[in-house]
């Protein structure tokens, strides 16, 4: 009978996360919160900043407003449930809510994959086509890339998280997790899983390598169209061009490398959480740091709205 049972039957799944190192669970606790409430500040500062100051409303802020409110949302699909789940003995999600957790959580990654090559290509026409830079990247353009980004996101976890409610669990409800995601759940079956894991290799491998080959050419491109400045300045523009989103690119790419492109059976189970603790919650908190500090934009933008918001003294 057992054979038979889909986890809806349970209507709820057991969280493990951190369970096995129970003296972790507070500190593990104040990290996650420190991290998460820079995650909210930082991002809501970006968002608010680039809507109110017009400087600002330019495409590379359009997308950055966009990666902005992605990591919030991101963060938001998981950090909560895990903090309640490290303050108390409760570690309980229901069905609903993992199967819900595990769609936003694919479908904003897979969003994020695909806003990183938008905003590599945004870079790259202003860098290396810059005398066409504002028809290339005009707002009609620049909008529709953003609803390419979130659609193709929303789509690919549609089909993962389908193939997911399928899976025979048998009765199983303990997920060796901190979050519901697809490797997590997979393990769960008394079934052959090698399909799911396949669709998973395959479509991973489109939203990651796909991606991460494309923002590497189009960095490539800027380099040599910057290196063939006959400037002395000319190193410093290309850090200043690439390095953030570079950065940026390193901190989210690697560890989605290390856990997504291979069998959820062939990783360890502990450095996975880990590793996805890491691109969950310290790489969001991160982002807004990467983009805003030494950014003169963003320096004046803050400066102006000061000065709006200071009283004329007659």
């Amino acid at each position: 009978m057992m054979k038979g049972k889909n986890a809806s039957s349970e209507s709820y799944f057991i969280l493990l996360g951190f369970s096995h190192w129970p003296h972790l669970e507070v500190v593990l606790f104040v990290l996650i919160l420190m991290f998460y409430l820079t995650t909210l500040i930082g991002n809501l500062f970006i968002i608010v900043l680039s809507y109110l100051d017009a400087h600002l409303h330019t495409p590379m802020y359009f997308f950055l407003s966009n990666l902005s409110f992605l990591d919030l949302c991101y963060t938001t699909s998981s950090i909560p449930q895990l903090l309640v789940n490290l303050w108390g003995p409760e570690k309980t999600i229901s069905y609903a809510g993992c199967m819900t957790q595990l769609y936003f959580a694919l479908a904003l990654g897979t969003t994020e994959c695909v806003l990183l090559v938008v905003m590599s290509y945004d870079r790259y026409a202003a860098v290396c086509r810059p005398l066409h830079y504002t028809v290339l990247m005009n707002p009609r353009f620049c909008h529709l890339l953003a609803v390419v980004s979130w659609v193709s996101g929303f789509t690919n976890s549609a089909l993962h998280s389908s193939f997911i409610s399928w899976v025979p669990l048998c009765g199983h409800h303990q997920v060796d997790h901190f979050f519901c995601e697809v490797p997590a759940l997979l393990r769960l079956s008394c079934v052959d899983t090698r399909a799911n894991e396949l669709t998973l290799l395959i479509t991973s491998s489109i939203f990651v390598f796909i991606p991460l080959i494309l923002i590497l050419s189009s960095y490539v491109a800027i380099a040599r169209t910057v290196l063939r400045l006959q400037s002395s300045t000319r190193l410093q523009r290309l850090f200043g061009t690439c390095g953030a989103h570079l950065m940026v690119v390193s901190l989210f790419f690697i560890p989605i490398l290390c856990i997504y492109l291979q069998p959820p059976s062939g990783s360890s189970q502990e450095q996975g959480k880990f590793i996805a603790l890491f691109y969950t919650v310290v790489t969001p908190s991160l982002n807004p740091l990467i983009y805003t500090l030494r950014n003169k934009d963003v320096r004046g933008a803050v400066r102006r709205l000061v000065g709006q918001k200071r009283p004329v003294h007659s």
